[in-house]
């Protein structure tokens, strides 16, 4: 046990490196070299996990998207525990996309980074395509947990309207990278709520319960 988490600290010392490095200085700055630089590690005990960049980006990419999806599990733990609505919850993860702080910041540029260098590589491309489908299925899934609950009516496609829904949201994370000053988080979560509530017209049958009680 101690040897797996030695390894699994090591490994996560050298991507927060490569994250740092990206943040601060761009994909070209990191190297084997550097990234060990800024981890406080000898280049052979990065070479010992990462022999290549690519495989320091993908594993870095990796665990920035862990980040997320941890994040929007207990986002999702904690509005079902508070009885939030499922648009609601879907609006407070997907502004987990977009960089509204520093930590968000940081992982955005982790995805665009790797989506520059992906655009030329079929491997990094093929789990870029994974990401994106699986963040587009959770989204489907959502709607439809709306379509079964009453909050969204049934003739909807779920996997159409997820697609919106996404590319909305990874619209407005460009959008605020680009010109941070034109779009505040009011702004932003205004723009979310506008599409989702588009999708999801109807009341919860829960929370009509709820209300009669």
């Amino acid at each position: 046990m101690p040897r797996v988490a030695d390894h699994d600290a090591r490994h996560g010392q050298i991507t927060d490196a490569v994250q740092r490095l990206i943040v601060r200085d761009g994909l070209s700055a990191v190297t084997v070299a550097r990234t060990a630089a800024e981890a406080g590690m000898s280049v052979g005990l990065v070479q010992h996990y990462f022999t290549a960049k690519d495989e320091m980006l993908l594993a870095t990419f990796t665990r920035v998207n862990a980040r997320f999806t941890a994040r929007v599990d207990a986002l999702v733990n904690r509005g079902e525990a508070e009885g939030r609505t499922i648009a609601a919850m879907l609006r407070q993860a997907l502004a987990e996309l977009v960089p509204l702080d520093d930590a968000r910041r940081a992982e955005f540029l982790v995805r665009l980074a790797f989506a520059d260098r992906a655009a030329h590589h079929a491997r990094l491309a093929a789990v870029q395509r994974e990401t994106l489908a699986g963040i587009r299925a959770r989204v489907a899934r959502a709607i439809e947990n709306g379509t079964a609950c009453g909050e969204v009516a049934r003739e909807v496609d779920a996997t159409g309207q997820a697609l919106r829904i996404v590319a909305c949201a990874e619209g407005l994370a460009l959008h605020t990278h680009i010109d941070p000053d034109g779009t505040p988080e009011p702004a932003v979560l205004a723009a979310l709520d506008d599409r989702i509530d588009r999708v999801f017209t109807g009341t919860c049958r829960r929370a009509r319960r709820r209300a009669g009680d």
